[in-house]
């Protein structure tokens, strides 16, 4: 009798440990469409936040593969037209939009931006990928009516297409200028550790 009970408790602990090692290895993609802030501006690829996300991620319990879709000087209409491949070729399960930061840098108008992302989230959804978007947010000298519609375009999207929106991680980093590269726009590679703890620790649970 005590050889089985011995036996089962082994079997059971067996079966629960494959299970778990099973589902750590099961890893998801997930695709990040961005710009300069994504695709390592001025940097080896390699020391950008998406290529050290990963090996973060695995600290949550989380094996995600990390294609970055991301281009300097993309806005929300470039990363639209670029999105179809994008999805054909990765079929990702995970989509982090990372855009908008161009459109409000040119001055483009919000609707249109808005416009832009809709379609982009519709794009992912329509693919059978979970969307998720990034609140991007510009310096203050575009004026306050500007900066209010421009922040409103993301948490309005997030309500209405019921989207997570992770806040902006620049806006911890530019209180560092050490972090900053000199055009007080782009973070330096040392930021880039930083960004994707802060990345991964707000993602994880959408994962």
């Amino acid at each position: 009798m005590t050889r089985l009970i011995s036996f089962l408790f082994i079997f059971l602990f067996s079966t629960a440990s494959l299970a778990q090692s099973s589902a750590l290895e099961k890893s998801a993609t997930l695709l990040v469409l961005g710009d300069s802030l994504s695709a390592g501006y001025n940097m080896d690829i390699k020391q950008s936040w998406p290529s050290l996300l990963p090996d973060v991620l695995a600290n949550y319990d989380k094996a995600v593969t990390v294609v970055n879709g991301s281009i300097s000087g993309d806005t929300t209409g470039n990363g639209l037209a670029r999105l179809p491949q994008l999805l054909e070729s990765h079929t990702p399960d995970i989509v982090l939009i990372e855009l908008g930061a161009n459109d409000g840098l040119r001055g483009f108008p919000p609707k249109l931006m808005s416009a832009n992302l809709e379609k982009i989230i519709d794009q992912v959804v329509s693919a059978g990928a979970k969307p998720i978007m990034m609140q991007i947010k510009i310096p203050p000298n575009y004026g306050k009516r500007y900066n209010q519609q421009f922040e409103y375009v993301y948490t309005s999207l997030s309500d209405h297409k019921n989207i997570p929106l992770l806040p902006f991680f620049l806006e911890h980093i530019i209180l560092k200028p050490e972090w900053m590269m000199n055009d007080g726009l782009h973070p330096k590679p040392e930021a880039q550790p930083w960004i994707a703890e802060f990345v991964a620790k707000e993602l994880y649970q959408y994962l």
